[in-house]
């Protein structure tokens, strides 16, 4: 949440989710449209705070352990490297903040794919499946 006002007069409030894209619960939706689970947790993240006072802007902030990104989040970020941009007079802040968030998400990868490949001997099976 911001502590000063984002836009409106009104504070800014995002809640961001980060789903394994190769988890059962995803697998049919995101093996035929890019960032599928991500929409989808942008989209219950919206039920969540749906009772939220109108003093807040709610943005939900959904991206995907293999790399897609929900909308919202595309949008909030492109907001936020532009004031990032403005801020600091660096053209290369906006670029820097993308690349921080994207490696927060690799951080989690192997931990899901780990979580997602079948136990089935050793890790030099897995090595060979890949």
């Amino acid at each position: 949440m911001t502590l000063i006002p984002w836009r409106l007069g009104r504070s800014l409030l995002w809640d961001a989710t980060c789903v394994d894209t190769l988890a059962a619960s995803h697998i049919q939706a995101t093996s035929s449209m890019v960032g599928a689970a991500a929409s989808r947790a942008d989209q219950a993240k919206r039920r969540k705070y749906e009772n939220l006072d109108s003093s807040f802007i709610f943005v939900p902030f959904g991206v995907e352990t293999l790399g897609p990104w929900g909308p919202e989040a595309r949008a909030l970020f492109k907001e936020l490297s532009k004031r990032v941009i403005e801020s600091t007079g660096d053209p290369r802040a906006g670029s820097y903040l993308g690349q921080r968030i994207s490696l927060a998400i690799q951080r989690g990868n192997a931990a899901s794919i780990l979580g997602t490949v079948p136990r089935c001997g050793g890790f030099e099976d897995v090595l060979d499946f890949i």
